[in-house]
């Protein structure tokens, strides 16, 4: 990047921590000490992409090939008055002598009123069993996807208790506030790392999304485990939290669905109900559940 555009990054990694340190003030999560990261890209990541995506990305153009049909025809129940022609006529305009006496349908939104979130665990367990390999494909399945049906995405990953100074740790790989191309490339960044903070990443996402401007607000969690982080949050407390999170932000808008990957499946039921809760015993069927999952919300 020129110095120009380096500037205009670092301002957006400033913007993303207010906005992040302001929304966690006023919960449970008040003085932990967070930092939101803005993963670069390399040469390395770019080759990673190229042969995960090889594989998946022929699933995905299916998906898409069948969902975009049902989003360019959709059909516009609001019609716009006084028109010279159209499909229907208006008797009340007659009185007006301008020969403006038909309506006729608006078009349909250039694109979808439905914005994704998606939140990726990255806790030191998801290295295990093939997890970590498997929420990559699915960060790239749901990027790609959302990148041909212009649907506006977050993918972010979260871990806590990296050091003293660094207690909740937030990577935003792709924002609808500032895309980028490299954005494919950046979610090769995803890694398992320390313990999890759930509640405190579910919230900050969820009042990202509650307040874009799309009627549908969906947003994705994949786990492998139930939450764990210093000093004590985990157990009952951290449960709590959760659910006391989806509540407030389902009031507020927010769908919440959680794609359990690991052996903490019944906890994670029980945090997010059994409506909520994706019990992926294959990782292999990930990606394409969750882009198709995705389509249905469309």
């Amino acid at each position: 990047m020129d110095e120009e555009a380096k500037q205009r990054e670092r301002e957006f990694r400033k913007q993303l921590n207010r906005s992040a340190r302001e929304t966690a003030s006023h919960s449970i999560h008040n003085g932990v000490k967070l930092i939101v990261h803005r993963p670069e890209s390399d040469s390395v990541h770019q080759m990673e992409y190229e042969k995960l995506s090889r594989s998946l990305m022929p699933i995905v153009r299916e998906i898409a090939r069948k969902t975009l049909p049902l989003l360019e025809h959709e059909v516009s129940s609001d019609y716009a008055k006084h028109q010279y022609y159209g499909t229907k006529f208006q008797a009340d305009s007659m009185a007006y002598r301008d020969f403006r006496t038909f309506a006729k349908k608006r078009p349909p939104s250039d694109s979808p009123s439905l914005v994704v979130g998606l939140r990726v665990d990255e806790s030191a367990s998801m290295a295990a069993f093939g997890r970590l390999e498997a929420a990559k494909r699915a960060v790239i399945a749901v990027y790609e996807f959302c990148q041909m049906c212009d649907i506006p995405v977050l993918i972010y990953g979260d871990t806590a208790d990296v050091s003293r100074l660094e207690q909740m740790s937030l990577f935003a790989y792709a924002d609808f506030d500032k895309v980028d191309p490299t954005d494919r490339y950046r979610l090769m960044g995803i890694r398992a790392r320390s313990n999890n903070r759930d509640g405190m990443a579910l919230r900050l996402m969820a009042d990202r999304l509650a307040a874009a401007a799309h009627k549908t607000k969906l947003l994705i969690s994949i786990s492998d485990g139930q939450p764990k982080a210093m000093e004590d949050y985990t157990g009952g407390y951290a449960m709590t939290d959760m659910q006391q999170t989806i509540a407030e932000y389902e009031r507020k808008g927010v769908t919440f669905l959680a794609a359990a990957i690991g052996q903490d499946k019944n906890v994670i039921s029980q945090i997010y109900g059994n409506e909520r809760y994706l019990d992926i015993t294959n990782l292999q069927e990930l990606p394409a559940k969750l882009v198709r999952i995705i389509a249905r919300y469309l």
